[in-house]
């Protein structure tokens, strides 16, 4: 059985390449189109709960357009589902992507002007050149500034995911969130994996099945490292701390390993489910 998260068939339309594998009225190639709004939701229906969200500069395939809703699939990670149609506009080549937890378009130099945008932590934006500290950056709603040290080149990733997740420490837990607004377990893995060019799906589930490598069970942790429990996942800062997004205390907070696995298990959610390294070397051994 397919996966409707990661299967661009609604019913009514599918990918080309589904046909013969899925049940469709008419089968289409998406058109591609680019995020132009902080975050938008991801939705398993038009109006329905949330999945996921989509940030701002993300490329997503169009399905169909219909009563205000955009049916697209993700090219970071394959997720299907409904965005407003407002939320995009043609696509622009990006070449660089947001470094910190957040960051303002402006409309010239300075810190004083009221920005004309905001934008999440791994957004990404086309850079058309710097005058000292400040990156003057185009997209499909129009030209602005931004402080240099904000970005980074789509081309060097940041390869230390565990201090990235440290960036989000105290950023409220909001289930399906992408950004430091509102941030779940398995959307902070995901935003500092992809940071640091690790391939990562949306979902706790997907990720405990496809990143890094399987690790045993009396193996070590060691940072960079993913512990999975079902529905949820944490990744650790060193052999005893892990950073998580946890319903518990609603919040993204550092925890001892040891604490998180037996308050999880006494709460009746139960043991650890898988263990995966994202790196088989180290950051040390990396650099």
């Amino acid at each position: 059985m397919s996966d409707r998260r990661t299967t661009p068939a609604n019913g009514r339309v599918a990918a080309a390449h589904l046909q013969g594998q899925v049940q469709a009225d008419r089968f289409v190639t998406g058109a591609a189109a680019q995020v132009t709004v902080f975050a938008a939701d991801l939705c398993a229906a038009p109006h329905g709960a949330p999945d996921r969200q989509v940030l701002f500069g993300d490329i997503v395939d169009v399905y169909e357009r219909r009563e205000g809703w955009a049916f697209v699939q993700a090219r970071k990670d394959g997720y299907c589902g409904y965005v407003p149609d407002t939320a995009l506009a043609d696509p622009m080549p990006s070449t660089h992507a947001v470094r910190t937890r957040h960051t303002h378009i402006y409309p010239e130099a300075g810190l004083k002007a009221r920005p004309l945008a905001r934008l999440p932590f791994g957004a990404q934006i086309a850079v058309a050149g710097q005058a000292g500290t400040w990156a003057t950056v185009i997209w499909p709603g129009g030209t602005g500034q931004v402080h240099h040290d904000h970005l980074r080149p789509l081309s060097e990733p940041m390869p230390d995911p565990a201090g990235l997740a440290a960036l989000f420490l105290g950023t409220p837990y909001l289930w399906a969130g992408n950004t430091g607004d509102g941030i779940d377990c398995s959307g902070l893995v995901q935003a500092v994996c992809l940071a640091a060019h690790v391939p990562c799906p949306g979902d706790s589930d997907q990720q405990a099945a496809s990143l890094g490598i399987e690790l045993g069970d009396n193996q070590p942790f060691r940072r960079n490292d993913a512990i999975f429990w079902k529905g949820h996942v944490a990744l650790v800062e060193d052999a005893h701390t892990m950073i998580h997004a946890t319903a518990h205390g609603m919040t993204t907070k550092r925890e001892p390993i040891k604490t998180a696995i037996a308050r999880i298990e006494a709460a009746g959610d139960g043991r650890v489910t898988a263990r995966r390294r994202l790196f088989p070397r180290s950051v040390t051994e990396r650099t």
